[in-house]
């Protein structure tokens, strides 16, 4: 079943998540205005699905069960499936200018099928299996799942079962006949709240000693001992303002992080994917972060194509769109994205199937994809703040726009005189030019700034973590033997 955005938003009500904000439990988390927001970019996911014109990229046939699912619940199958998974980030980041928070889950099931199936060739487990049925009921509900991976981690300089606390990485507390029972949290959970369901994974590569923490599974977002603490963004209390709207730059669409929280949570044997096998958590976190580091060759890419025009149209309010250094500040910004987009689709033409016969990226240029990611994103805001100009942070509020409060010596208003001072090209009003500015803002500097620019650097991992995995899939080795036998060395 392709549900659509409305019916998304309706499941979400019948869950139980225990969600708390400010050291409050939010007992209507849906219609939360510092929440709902992020809701909004995951029903897009859903509405775009039964648009016929996008159906080639945001739907596929389930290799499982031969239906019609929505691509995010999909195992690609071709390098043409990972090509069409990163051209519909681009489109969903263009349609939200923002995270749409539904990727984590999809990178998380490619990584985890292709792992447990050569688990159980090493073991003779049943993990494969218990995951291929999870996945099925995944796909015929169109549910959301959270791929979780990051722990808090504690002392860096020290692994999982060295920390002074054990619950700084999720862990077995208990193994049970019919189970077993974990403890732990995972932060930093893009669309944690959103999700119907959390597919845990572990953070980093094993040593025998931390066998308690090689753990996967998966498990309800309302299950008895869950609990969530949402994460502040910067100016997400604008939200929550009386009548909100101009001030709020892009109203409608936001991300969503949280801190996660498993408090001694049962976990059945089917939804088990990794117990104690520490040799796989490492190949387990690879996978998904080769993945997680393709898809932001096309989510980002989206959020900037929206970023650029909205620097465009600030340009032309400000009557300063034929300025020759305007005209080359847009094309460096479209130069930096397209070059994004050409790594996402790079790594996704190179890409493989895996044993289990879903279809692996290029891990080297994915790896190079997210690294330009780091970069990238936040030359293009700088030139986008550029070519906006100061007002952008300086601009007074919505209300002192619409203010009758007088005070001008033949009766104006501040409304009065804040939009005739800010007032710029005719081709605008006063509130268009205002509005753009608020944009940029939000997604430069603002609550939106968790979707691009931030993320951009510590999402799927801190530039480090890619340099790393540069270094080891670069094979310099080999590119030390072409020299040898061009320069003739022996």
């Amino acid at each position: 079943m392709l549900m659509t955005g409305a019916q998304y938003i309706e499941s979400l009500r019948k869950l139980n998540t225990r969600v708390y904000m400010f050291g409050e439990k939010i007992e209507n988390w849906v219609d939360h205005p510092m929440i709902r927001p992020s809701i909004n970019c995951l029903a897009v996911t859903y509405d775009l699905a039964h648009d016929p014109q996008y159906a080639d990229l945001m739907t596929a046939k389930s290799n499982l069960t031969g239906e019609i699912i929505n691509r995010f619940g999909h195992l690609h199958q071709s390098a043409d499936d990972l090509r069409k998974k990163v051209k519909m980030q681009r489109l969903c980041g263009q349609k939200t200018a923002s995270c749409f928070q539904r990727c984590v889950g999809m990178d998380a099931f490619n990584a985890v099928f292709s792992t447990t199936f050569e688990t159980d060739k090493k073991y003779g487990s049943e993990y494969h299996k218990n995951f291929t049925e999870f996945l099925k009921m995944v796909q015929e509900e169109d549910i959301v799942v959270d791929g979780a991976m990051t722990d808090p981690k504690g002392d860096r300089g020290v692994g999982p079962s060295d920390q002074k606390d054990a619950d700084l990485f999720v862990h077995i507390v208990e193994q049970r006949e019919d189970g077993i029972v974990v403890r732990g949290a995972k932060c930093h959970q893009t669309g944690s709240i959103n999700s119907h369901w959390h597919l845990i994974m572990p953070t980093q590569a094993m040593r025998p000693e931390d066998k308690d923490y090689a753990v996967s599974f998966a498990c309800p977002s309302d299950a008895e001992g869950v609990y969530m603490v949402y994460g502040r963004q910067s100016c997400d209390t604008r939200k929550m303002e009386e009548n909100a709207d101009v001030d709020l730059g892009n109203k409608m669409f936001g991300g969503q992080e949280a801190l996660v929280v498993f408090d001694d949570v049962f976990i059945p044997n089917e939804y088990v994917f990794l117990n104690g096998e520490t040799e796989f958590a490492g190949m387990l976190v690879e996978r998904f972060a080769g993945y997680h580091r393709q898809s932001y060759g096309g989510c980002k890419v989206g959020v900037g194509d929206v970023i650029i025009g909205a620097a465009a149209l600030a340009a032309d309010y400000n009557g300063a769109n034929k300025a020759s250094h305007i005209k080359d500040k847009l094309i460096e910004m479209t130069h930096l994205n397209e070059t994004l987009y050409c790594c996402g689709i790079a790594c996704s033409a190179e890409g493989y199937p895996t044993e289990a016969g879903n279809y692996q990226i290029d891990l080297l240029l994915a790896n190079v994809c997210k690294q330009n990611v780091t970069r990238f994103p936040y030359e293009i805001v700088r030139l986008a703040e550029d070519i906006a100009g100061g007002l952008m942070v300086t601009m007074p509020s919505e209300k002192d726009f619409k203010s009758e409060t007088v005070v001008g010596r033949n009766g104006e208003t501040i409304g009065d005189i804040c939009n005739k001072y800010f007032a710029a090209s005719p081709v605008c009003t006063t509130e268009d030019r205002m509005r753009i500015l608020r944009f940029l803002e939000n997604i430069c500097l603002g609550s939106s700034a968790v979707g691009y620019r931030t993320e951009s650097m510590h999402g799927a991992g801190s530039p480090q973590a890619q340099r790393i995995m540069i270094s080891r899939q670069g094979n310099i080795n080999a590119k030390k033997e072409l020299a040898k036998a061009i320069a003739g060395i022996k």
